[in-house]
């Protein structure tokens, strides 16, 4: 028997597909990569923060297919054809708006490292209650933590964001005036 263990194989490198922000991409991952090591790997995609890199923190936030998911988690094997959308791509769009401008208007963030995942989150909330689920916009938040504020401000934003009708507006403008943006 032998006293030395071999070393593991590198991983695979694979070309993997998928729809980022709208615009269809190809990018070279290793098998064991996640959607994270892929969005930042790239330097265009600065919203999407390692955190803990085990799902619990929430600065890794994506929307995959609509849905908000820590991107950590999201292995590169599962994207193809798959559409990813983060704070980069949803800079013109309306829920988008909506909740920067709560977030902002409320001081409800500090030092910003957090603040993409808690949007991405928000945004995926108000889409689900515009179509028809109850869901608590303060639920859509549990599973972001931020170390820097104590909450009130992020509380406020989100009341705003749940008042009638603010998820058809931002900065008071109607939702058709954004679109001219």
């Amino acid at each position: 028997m032998s006293d030395h263990y071999p070393l593991p194989e590198t991983p695979a490198q694979q070309n993997i597909s998928f729809e980022l922000n709208g615009e269809a991409v190809t990018r070279s991952a290793s098998d064991a990569g996640t959607l994270l090591d892929i969005l930042r790997e790239s330097g265009q995609i600065t919203s999407a923060r390692p955190g803990c890199r085990v799902g619990r923190c929430g600065a890794c936030q994506v929307l995959l297919d609509g849905c908000a998911v820590p991107s950590c988690l999201v292995m590169a094997w599962q994207l193809p054809g798959r559409h990813v959308q983060t704070v980069e791509g949803l800079n013109k769009d309306p829920d988008f708006l909506a909740v920067r401008d709560a977030l902002a208007s409320e001081s409800a963030l500090q030092c910003g490292y957090c603040t993409p995942g808690f949007a991405v989150s928000l945004v995926a909330g108000i889409r689900q209650r515009r179509q028809g689920s109850k869901v608590d916009l303060t639920e859509c938040v549990a599973g972001n933590l931020c170390r820097c504020t104590g909450y009130g401000g992020l509380r406020r934003a989100i009341a705003r964001l749940a008042a009638p009708g603010c998820a058809d507006e931002a900065d008071g403008r109607s939702t058709s005036e954004q679109e001219k943006l």
